[in-house]
């Protein structure tokens, strides 16, 4: 198994399970009061402060010396999130593949993008953790 294989799943996993359980406390509770752009506003960098945290943890687990490999670590946990969404949406929530990505196309859809692309270069931004 390559190297970022173990930390990208393990890193994704984590990150996804937050994730699931704030954006249904986000649907159910922040959105009829503020609206879906503010909600999402809100939750990115509450995501992303815990991806951070997440890959520090992951790369102090495994280190990976270069930038490239934690690039290609973050790349790889990108695909698995953006496959878990479609699965989850898809087969769970029952939306059309069409309604998901046009949701993808709103404001608040890109600004959920953004946040999902900015996770994918956290490994890398992070650096070798020490100690």
């Amino acid at each position: 198994m390559p190297r970022i294989v173990l930390p990208a799943l393990v890193y994704v996993a984590a990150v996804f399970a937050v994730a699931f359980a704030l954006g249904t406390l986000r649907v159910l509770l922040v959105v009829p009061y503020l609206g879906e752009l503010a909600a999402v506003a809100l939750e990115v960098p509450v995501l992303l402060c815990l991806s951070w945290f997440v890959a520090g943890r992951v790369l102090r687990r495994w280190p990976l010396t270069g930038r490239g490999q934690r690039l290609a670590m973050g790349a790889l946990a990108f695909v698995c999130l953006m496959a878990l969404e479609l699965i989850l949406a898809t087969g769970l929530f029952g939306r059309p593949l069409e309604g998901v990505l046009a949701a993808m196309a709103t404001l608040p859809g890109l600004v959920g993008l953004a946040g999902q692309i900015a996770f994918a270069l956290v490994p890398a931004l992070r650096g070798q953790v020490r100690g």
